[in-house]
């Protein structure tokens, strides 16, 4: 008989008690911002991307949820001694009373506009079995619905799921399209959709990175810091396609950067330093939000700017320890 296995990041349905799980064992981080996995180390920003961690850990399918619940702090031991208030002192006269001045209010904040979702499944495009849909809240599995087998018809299908983007706020969870509120994650994710829309959408149009339409970035945000032998540069953009991106140290003056990411956009450029560094002892490294470049200084001197064609402030940049007078 199929069950179905709840080990986080995994869901799938499975009839063979032996067949390997891959999972997270430990319970979800929300933390100012960030979201991951106590288990794992990454850390990213928004809801979709924290979906797509992913699982560290093999094990073997359960029914049973053995996620260890989060910790709690222990309350403190010690109260702190209640302060003493201060009695007002009477006075032999009263000053005239200030009305106050109205406030005007302030406009509520508007909530951030979802983002259009993507087209529905492109009819000559094949649906892979065992794919949950990719609609918020709904969860579909395309070998239950019958999607994945040729010449089904799709016509009775319903995907009922979320528009809105996930909101978390002060401990409660939520989506930004309905107004149910809870606390616990397992929760959250077992929220019923608020909308209904005919057919689930399984592989979308098909459209992948790299492919026409891709959006060519003419800049990014960038910064740097430097040591006496070393400069280190961070060039931050996000899903950055390891085994597509390229970075080469091409001379002692230019480093040339080809960056494609997942979002199917694209950064390429060649970058002209100020001072001359050491190509062969220079590295770079890709994480999930940035690419960090560390570049061997050629002579020891210290760059006041990372480019040649940024305009100098005029400040002397000195590296190592001062010399005693």
């Amino acid at each position: 008989m199929a069950q179905k296995c709840v080990h986080k990041g995994c869901g799938k349905t499975f009839t063979d008690a032996d067949e390997d799980c891959i999972y997270h064992p430990g319970p979800p981080i929300f933390h100012e911002g960030q979201k991951g996995w106590n288990c794992c180390k990454p850390r990213v920003l928004t809801f979709d991307e924290f979906l797509n961690i992913p699982p560290c850990t093999t094990g073997k399918h359960s029914t049973v949820d053995d996620t260890p619940a989060p910790e709690k702090q222990a309350p403190a031991e010690d109260a702190p001694a209640p302060v003493p208030i201060r009695q007002p002192q009477p006075v032999d006269h009263l000053a005239p009373a200030r009305h106050p001045q109205a406030v005007p209010a302030a406009p509520s904040p508007r909530a951030a506009t979802p983002e259009p979702e993507s087209d529905s499944d492109n009819p000559s495009l094949t649906i892979p079995s065992k794919t949950t849909c990719r609609r918020r809240g709904c969860n579909a599995d395309s070998s239950e619905t019958g999607a994945a087998k040729e010449g089904t018809s799709r016509e009775g299908e319903e995907c009922v799921h979320h528009p809105g983007h996930p909101i978390f706020h002060e401990g409660s969870k939520g989506w930004s399209c309905c107004k149910k509120r809870v606390l616990d994650f397992d929760e959250f994710m077992q929220i019923a959709g608020c909308k209904s829309k005919a057919k689930h959408m399984f592989v979308g149009s098909g459209k992948k990175a790299g492919a026409s339409g891709e959006k060519a970035l003419d800049t990014v945000r960038h910064d740097f810091y430097q040591t006496g032998t070393t400069v280190h540069v961070s060039l931050y953009l996000k899903k950055i396609s390891k085994s597509d991106a390229k970075v080469d140290f091409t001379s002692s003056m230019t480093v040339d950067v080809d960056l494609p990411t997942a979002d199917n956009t694209r950064y390429k450029t060649s970058i002209p330093l100020y001072g001359t560094i050491d190509p062969s002892q220079s590295r770079y490294r890709i994480l999930g939000t940035k690419l960090e470049l560390t570049l061997a200084k050629a002579d020891g001197l210290g760059w006041p700017v990372l480019r040649a064609d940024e305009r100098t402030t005029g400040e002397i940049i000195q590296t190592g320890k001062a010399a005693r007078a």
